[in-house]
């Protein structure tokens, strides 16, 4: 993970994992991984409901600009399965990204796996 922010690969990353709820419901799991160096202190910060992007901006001073995503679909198996309530081999949008600050530094690496059916992906494409 550290290769896709820029970093040698022995560098040590903070790993989050969120599972987006509605009400009970689970349609969302994703993890994501930044630098220890630079945001270490996320271990221990109480991200709950709240939003890890909001996080970053007031208490790191992080200002988010872009992001770089590939979208496939695959199956479901094992823990992401068992996590989204979902039978083993089930659909689901897996969507990987480089989130980049307004600074043009890479900044957080995500893999989120998606309910296929609470989500639609829209794109726009220009000429």
């Amino acid at each position: 993970m550290a290769a896709r922010l820029g970093l040698p690969a022995a560098s040590r990353m903070v790993k989050i994992e969120r599972l987006g709820l509605t009400g009970e419901d689970p349609f969302a799991l994703e993890t994501c991984y930044l630098p220890a160096a630079e945001s270490s202190g996320l271990v221990s910060a109480p991200l709950g409901r709240g939003s890890l992007f909001g996080t970053l901006e007031h208490d790191y001073g992080v200002e988010l600009a872009y992001a770089d995503e590939e979208v496939d679909a695959t199956a479901a198996e094992g823990n992401i399965a068992e996590l989204l309530a979902l039978p083993e081999g089930a659909p689901v949008l897996r969507i990987r990204q480089v989130i980049y600050s307004t600074k043009g530094k890479a900044t957080i690496y995500v893999l989120g796996f998606y309910r296929s059916e609470r989500h639609t992906l829209f794109i726009r494409r220009f000429r």
